[in-house]
């Protein structure tokens, strides 16, 4: 039995590495960035409207800046594409962060934001970083490019933090 469970263990893993190396739809990687963003600008005004730390209050109002344009920008390359996009929305995980946001308050609320955007920056720099790789349609892949080094530039400022 243990030598039948090896042998199909080891027929079916290169059918998942195969479906894991799949590439993304153009259609999945403009509603994964998007919501992305939508949590990045949704989170930053939140914590903007309470934070009292001049060095939080910089981050969040260049991520509301760089997200907004990321947005546009994505947008933009999902047009030439031939794609036309909804608007972006929180995805689960987004609302439930906001949400957890919502319910704490001053150096609570700075310090779960800090946490959020960092597990959140390397969530989007992966998901940037693939598509440019490995995605469908060029005009996304080279935004996706251009994307990920400033999204590498707000892991760093967040490390510093």
């Amino acid at each position: 039995m243990t030598k039948l469970l090896t042998l199909a263990a080891m027929v079916a893993l290169p059918a998942v590495a195969a479906i894991a190396q799949a590439p993304m739809a153009a259609s999945t990687y403009v509603i994964k960035a998007g919501g992305g963003d939508q949590y990045e600008i949704q989170s930053s005004r939140l914590v903007l409207i309470s934070t009292k730390n001049a060095k939080l209050r910089s981050f969040a109002t260049m991520m509301v800046t760089d997200h907004t344009k990321s947005t546009a920008d994505v947008k933009a390359a999902a047009m030439r594409a031939g794609l036309h996009p909804a608007p972006p929305k929180l995805d689960a995980m987004g609302t439930k962060n906001v949400a957890a946001l919502r319910a704490v308050n001053g150096t609570a609320r700075d310090r779960l934001y800090v946490e959020q955007q960092k597990a959140a920056h390397q969530r989007a720099l992966t998901l940037h970083q693939s598509y440019a790789q490995s995605g469908t349609a060029a005009p996304l892949r080279a935004v996706a490019g251009s994307v990920a080094p400033v999204v590498q530039g707000h892991i760093s400022e967040l490390s510093a933090m």
